[in-house]
């Protein structure tokens, strides 16, 4: 039985394969909740390790997304390498890849040749298009993806080409409904004994965000487009320009939402107008009904509009950036910015566990490392290797160590 304050995932082993952001994502989701996750990069690193800002040399998104994980360096273009793998799918419980679908099988490292080796194992596979289908060779990055799904053409204003949030979206999407997948398997082999495949595809990941639209198009044609700030059916759902140049966000779904947000700028009569006192006449008078608040919101600086929408009990906030969120006190007393020890940085600030467990909270333990810091001590515990063959296995190029790690 899981003892109180023991992460829930505690004695499960994960092989992460993965490379970039869903497989790495969805790995870190297991570390933070307590697995042992056991990261294979090449020796020149996961191409995460070049992708946004550095600090001192050192990859800030690497810390992060790394976070928690054993990394070891293997060559998996060589079949001792591949070897390797072997053993230590033999002895994991969950293996999480997002190469191209075919390539594991190419490689001899099938679900069926590791399943073979070990019956409970859960294979996680993300990949652009699925395991199956007529796009299933097709590259497939998460914005790329997340173009075929028709979320991004719902992005942006509507004047405007399309649109993206400054983040890889789709990749976060997808590796946690592979996590989640792959929490739903656990419970099934808890009462079979046998593992199964999660077959997360990018673009699905992005598409189920379109449900809404769906049923409109089959029923109706309707076919969705960008709305800007507003969530189109929805009024006022918009954001709206502030005295001081910044904007907030109003939003009032319900009809007693609305009520307190006519109070609150001053029109309490706009709640019995016959064109605003329904959701369904709202949105059906957006246009009008988000001049009406603009011209309010206009008239008052941000602060000030947030401590009185607040007042009046209105769901409102300005658009925060990454320095409002350091400086927020909710932020602060949720501990949302962890500082997480490192090796390299002494200390890195990233976002903390998420969700929040009562009894079996997640935990970081300590920020991403460098390429090959653990390849010595996995091969040592899990494949029962000794520091002769370790040395022979990267004197070949099969593996890669880090050398600071090795005392050299």
């Amino acid at each position: 039985m899981t003892l109180a304050g023991t992460p829930p995932l505690s004695g499960y082993r994960v092989l992460e394969l993965g490379s970039t952001v869903a497989g790495p994502f969805c790995g870190r989701l297991f570390a933070d909740f307590g697995a042992e996750v056991i990261k294979i990069e090449p020796a020149d690193g996961d191409p995460v390790r070049s992708m946004g800002r550095h600090y001192q040399g050192t990859s800030l998104y690497a810390a992060s997304i790394f976070r928690g994980k054993r990394l070891i360096s293997v060559n998996l273009r060589v079949e001792e390498g591949r070897e390797i793998v072997r053993k230590l799918a033999a002895r994991s419980d969950f293996l999480v890849e997002n190469f191209r679908p075919g390539a594991l099988e190419e490689w001899g490292l099938g679900y069926d040749s590791l399943a073979s080796l070990n019956p409970g194992l859960i294979l996680v596979r993300i990949s652009g298009y699925g395991q199956s289908g007529p796009y299933r060779e097709r590259p497939g990055y998460g914005a790329i993806c997340e173009a075929v799904s028709g979320l991004r053409n719902l992005t942006g204003d509507p004047d405007r080409p399309p649109s993206r949030t400054a983040s890889s979206l789709t990749d976060y999407i997808t590796g946690l409904y592979a996590a989640l997948g792959a929490m739903f398997a656990l419970e099934v082999r808890h009462k079979t004994g046998k593992g199964q495949v999660i077959d997360a595809a990018l673009y699905e990941g992005a598409f189920s965000f379109m449900e809404p639209h769906i049923p409109a198009y089959e029923k109706l044609q309707a076919i969705a487009m960008r709305a800007g700030a507003r969530l189109p059916g929805v009024a006022p759902n918009n954001q709206y320009p502030t005295r001081d140049g910044q904007y907030i966000h109003i939003t009032a779904a319900s009809d007693a939402v609305f009520r307190r947000v006519a109070s609150a700028i001053g029109r309490p009569e706009l709640a019995k107008d016959p064109l605003y006192a329904a959701a369904i006449d709202r949105a059906g008078n957006e246009n009008a009904l988000d001049a009406i608040i603009s011209a309010w919101t206009v008239q008052h600086d941000c602060a000030a509009l947030e401590e009185r929408l607040h007042a009046a009990n209105v769901p409102a906030a300005r658009i925060y950036t990454v320095e409002d969120i350091f400086n927020d006190p909710h932020y602060a007393a949720r501990g949302m910015l962890e500082k997480v020890p490192s090796d390299e940085l002494g200390s890195v600030t990233m976002p903390a566990v998420v969700p929040r467990l009562s009894v079996n909270p997640g935990k970081i333990r300590h920020a991403g490392r460098r390429i090959g810091q653990d390849t010595r001590d996995v091969l040592r515990e899990i494949s029962g290797l000794s520091d002769d063959e370790i040395n022979a296995l990267e004197a070949r190029g099969v593996i890669a160590c880090d050398r600071r790690t090795a005392g050299i």
